[in-house]
């Protein structure tokens, strides 16, 4: 195994992890459960955590996929870019989750209002990864790139 297969077994957790966290919270906050709520920011904070590995196998798997044919560099850059800040965000929201589970503690309720702005954050985030996972796919699929980056992508390999 080496880091580009690492990288691509791990960065489906911050994807995944934040859609789930999405979904779960929306149920919550429609069920008004305070458990689900918890358990919503519970799995926020532990996407945010093991988004860690799957941003740092990033650049190393670069390396090893860089050279390989067809694989174009421009949407490498782009797929990078975008992760940095996705990474950034989804931190924050980890964050912002872990606050709201240390407010949480002892029965408390959380507050509606920050209900909503964890909603909205995790919708933000969630798109956020779901585009640079999209990116990261067209770094080795042609097959899933728009057609005039299929087009500059032909045009740059040499001819046989």
């Amino acid at each position: 195994m080496n880091t580009a297969h690492l990288h691509l077994i791990l960065n489906h957790i911050p994807v995944l992890g934040t859609l789930t966290g999405l979904g779960l919270l929306s149920f919550a906050l429609w069920k008004q459960s305070e458990e689900v709520k918890r358990t919503a920011l519970g799995l926020l904070v532990i996407t945010a955590l093991l988004a860690v590995p799957a941003f740092l196998t990033g650049e190393p798997a670069e390396g090893v996929v860089k050279a390989l044919p067809g694989v174009s560099q421009p949407i490498i850059e782009q797929h990078e870019e975008a992760a940095q800040g996705a990474f950034v965000a989804l931190c924050c929201l980890g964050a912002v989750a872990l606050a709201g589970l240390l407010w949480c503690r002892r029965g408390r309720v959380m507050p509606a209002w920050f209900g909503a702005v964890t909603l909205i954050g995790s919708l933000v985030v969630g798109g956020w990864m779901a585009w640079t996972a999209n990116l990261g796919g067209q770094v080795r699929h042609s097959e899933i790139r728009s057609a005039g980056q299929a087009q500059a992508d032909h045009a740059e390999r040499p001819s046989r």
